[in-house]
């Protein structure tokens, strides 16, 4: 027994972080992936596409197995093809326009109609007990996958597109670190509490603060544009980060999970870090789009 004890007092106990994740793994995974991200948006931009349709097809399966918890079967291979073809075509579309090839737009509405139409009769061999359940499935994934997922190609694909798409996810993680900084902190008043008890609106106002703080700059100095499109860029960001945070907490809450996996140690699975991701990108993406077109 004495032997035993002294094994365990030595081992080294794993530092947790408040939320009860491993600290350790939690900054290692993060700094991994941030720089992956750093080094293809400098060097590599097909590396950063492919980076993010992993991640969104490892998001599909996370995303099948948390509905199967409440009884609803997406056609899961079907809509992992789908979601590479939708966003790798529709990036290699964007970067090619202008040379014969098909527009980017047409060869996104194309692949998502073919994974929708593939999923639907995917289905049809299991009969109808359950079909309009398990297609409902199917088209909210292609919906909230592949089809938000595939605007952060687009903004790469664009001109100066490695700057705007490191400014948009330098103001996501702003958005992210300012409002745990100041939530965690100061946070009193909730924000959603049958949503997410945690998310309070003092902790919007540190988004707000921090997004602002990063967004005005690098616009101005990195992407030429004036102070009031940062500024822009910043509020919208923000408002749909946070709605992308709640969407998935709204998932996770219906389902009965705390995290879509544990795929990436210490920060959960990967819609848990593409979440806000997904629904800012088509949002920065229309306002790059409009009003900085170079």
């Amino acid at each position: 027994m004495a032997g035993e004890q002294e094994a365990s007092a030595a081992e080294p106990a794993v530092r947790k972080s408040r939320a009860g994740r491993d600290l350790p793994a939690a900054i290692a995974v993060g700094l991994a992936l941030a720089a992956t991200v750093v080094v293809t948006l400098l060097y590599w931009h097909w590396g950063f596409v492919l980076l993010v349709t992993a991640m969104l097809t490892l998001g599909t399966i996370e995303l099948h197995d948390a509905l199967k918890r409440i009884g609803m079967n997406s056609a899961v291979l079907p809509i992992m093809a789908g979601t590479v073809a939708v966003i790798c075509g529709s990036y290699a579309a964007a970067t090619q326009q202008g040379t014969g090839m098909l527009p980017w737009h047409s060869v996104l509405l194309g692949f998502l109609g073919a994974t929708t139409l593939a999923a639907l009769i995917w289905r049809m061999p299991g009969g109808a007990a359950g079909y309009v359940k398990d297609a409902a499935a199917s088209l909210f994934t292609i919906g909230y996958i592949p089809l938000l997922g595939s605007f952060a190609g687009l903004i790469l694909a664009a001109d100066n597109g490695g700057a705007k798409m490191a400014t948009t996810l330098l103001i996501v993680m702003g958005t992210d670190t300012g409002g745990y900084a100041v939530g965690a902190r100061w946070g009193r008043h909730p924000m959603a509490p049958q949503i997410s008890p945690k998310k309070t609106w003092e902790g919007m106002a540190g988004s707000i603060g921090l997004a602002t703080v990063v967004s005005i700059p690098l616009t101005v100095w990195w992407l030429g544009s004036t102070w009031w499109v940062g500024l822009l860029l910043a509020l919208t960001i923000v408002a749909a980060g946070t709605c992308g945070d709640l969407i998935e907490s709204m998932v996770k809450r219906d389902v009965g999970i705390k995290d879509m996996s544990s795929f990436l140690p210490g920060h959960g699975g990967a819609m848990d870090r593409l979440d806000s991701i997904l629904v800012a990108a088509p949002v920065a993406w229309l306002i790059l789009f409009l009003l900085v077109p170079n």
